[in-house]
């Protein structure tokens, strides 16, 4: 997928690309100027839009894998809380083998729970939010500031 560009804002030219002069500065009319920053800004926010969909789908890929991982561990120690008690159940009950083959099976539980939590925590880890918006966002006020060099009053 391609990342969408930022312009200067009011430095670029609509179709080439390239900076007003001063006398093309001068030459515009008022509405001209308005109609230029009015469609300038419109594209901005288009691309922040469309940046943020793109970062929103890959974090969200990084997020439901970590959740599906949680919910295994999750379900992991549910099996040890069920095994732990038919062990301790049994084994008070009976205080024979078939205790002790509870307890073996609710270890074995706990030990699939704690490696399922550990990949799930370190994917967690990965997710890093929308950061390439949340810096393109913070430069826009710079490209809404006035750049004296050129453009005369």
């Amino acid at each position: 997928m391609s990342m969408p560009t930022q312009g200067s804002g009011l430095d670029s030219g609509p179709a080439t690309g390239a900076p007003h002069t001063a006398a093309e500065v001068k030459g515009s009319s008022i509405g001209e100027l308005m109609r230029q920053v009015t469609s300038d800004l419109s594209t901005l926010m288009r691309q922040e839009v469309e940046l943020a969909k793109a970062e929103i789908r890959q974090e969200g890929r990084k997020a439901g894998k970590a959740a599906g991982l949680f919910g295994g561990a999750g379900f992991g120690g549910y099996m040890v809380a069920l095994f732990l008690s038919l062990a301790l159940w049994a084994g008070l009950s009976n205080v024979m083998d078939a205790g002790w083959a509870g307890l073996i099976v609710a270890v074995i539980w706990a030990a699939i729970a704690a490696v399922l939590y550990s990949m799930a925590k370190k994917n967690a880890q990965r997710v890093r939010g929308l950061k390439q918006t949340n810096d393109s966002v913070q430069r826009i006020p710079d490209a809404l500031k006035p750049h004296p060099e050129g453009v005369t009053r």
